[in-house]
This record gives C-alpha cells, structure tokens and sequence, in this order.
C-alpha cells in the first residue's frame, strides 16, 4: 500500500511546522524580553529623575536614593548601592546641576539572550529647584 496524497501532504505540513516553530518561538520570546526591558528602563529613569528631584529640593542623599527605589518599584528592585547621586550637598554647591545615577542589571525572564543585562539611567536637576 502506498501512501495516499492526504498523507503525503499532512507529513509535509508536520514537517514545515517543525522547521518554524523555533523560529516563531524565538521571535515571541525576544518581543517579551525587549517590551520588559523598555518598561523597566522607562521605570529607571523615572526613578532618577524622581531622585535628582528630591536631591536639589530638599539636600538629602538618603532622602533622594529613598524616592529614587521607590519610583522604581515595582518594575525594579533597587537597593541604595545602585543609586549614586552627585554632587552630596546642595547648600555646598548653590545651582550646581544634581545627578541621580542608577546602575540596574535586569535578569531575564527566558535565559536564551543571557541571563542579565546592565541597564543604566541618569536624572539631572539644578539645585534649589
């Protein structure tokens, strides 16, 4: 018995769905890491710009790393090491621009492009407001 043309033509679609499943699967994959990724750097500048913020208006390091990790959250946990503002005293430096830095790697959720990246973000404001 030979196989008939149905037959023939279900294997090849077997076949065809093989070769593209990890390609569509590769593709999914990529726009859920990237989308991820632009959200949480759009968090991480927002959080610097919240602390930079904080730091000219009110002269407080701990103050404006506090709001910066805050505005990150939930997006990203950040822990007060990974945020540096510059310079540490506004009242030091009247109309000195303020710098909150954040120096953030984001661990990936699949693993197939790396299991983190670094992601960094920068807020500027000029002291006093």
């Amino acid at each position: 018995m030979s196989p008939s043309h149905r037959d023939r033509e279900r294997g090849a679609a077997a076949v065809e769905f093989a070769l593209v499943i990890p390609v569509l699967l590769l593709l999914v994959f990529g726009m859920l890491e990237f989308s991820r990724a632009y959200n949480v750097q759009i968090s991480l500048t927002n959080a610097a710009r919240e602390g930079a913020r904080v730091m000219a208006i009110h002269d407080d390091p701990t103050m404006a790393k506090n709001a910066a990790i805050a505005a990150a959250a939930p997006s990203a946990a950040l822990t007060a090491a990974q945020v540096t503002v510059t310079p540490s005293s506004c009242s030091a430096n009247p109309g000195a621009t303020v710098k909150a830095t954040i120096q953030y790697p984001l661990a990936l959720m699949t693993g197939l492009f790396g299991a983190s990246i670094p992601m960094s973000a920068v807020g500027a404001m000029t002291c006093g407001g």
